[in-house]
């Protein structure tokens, strides 16, 4: 994305935003309103190709997103990290899926939807991405 240095960010101060912040003020709604963010952010910082989706989670220290399978209709990801860093048992992951989604949806042209699953034993988050092709998105280029 930016490919120059940044400087390094407290994982503690990104911890104390995302799951406690975040938690608090958005309450029962958290889920949807992270993943409605993350369509949002995707909009924001569009992705050209799969190889700049995943740079992006790179560098923005979500993890490592790695392709594990497509179809014709989908495509499954794993996101991998360390353990620590990923808090997989205490984090929702909607935000990273609702990015997910709106990063295929505009590449695909198709209405996408990408659903999170936790494997807490495995410490990986599976993301599965489904795109209906009978449901083609117009798109509309941005005005600054």
């Amino acid at each position: 994305m930016l490919n120059t240095p940044s400087p390094t960010i407290s994982s503690f101060g990104y911890e104390i935003i995302r799951d406690h912040i975040l938690s608090s003020v958005l309450g029962k709604h958290e889920d949807d309103v992270l993943y409605w963010a993350g369509k949002e952010l995707a909009r924001k910082f569009p992705c050209k190709s799969q190889d700049e989706l995943i740079t992006f989670f790179a560098d923005a220290c979500w993890g490592t997103l790695e392709l594990m399978k497509e179809s014709k209709d989908g495509r499954i990801f794993q996101l991998t990290n360390d353990p620590e860093i990923l808090q997989i048992k205490q984090r929702s992951f909607r935000l990273e899926a609702g990015f997910i989604a709106e990063q295929i949806q505009l590449a695909k042209g198709y209405l996408t939807e990408c659903y999170d699953e936790k494997r807490e034993k495995q410490h990986y988050v599976m993301f599965t991405v489904k795109w209906d092709v009978k449901e083609r998105i117009m798109h509309t280029i941005p005005t600054e």
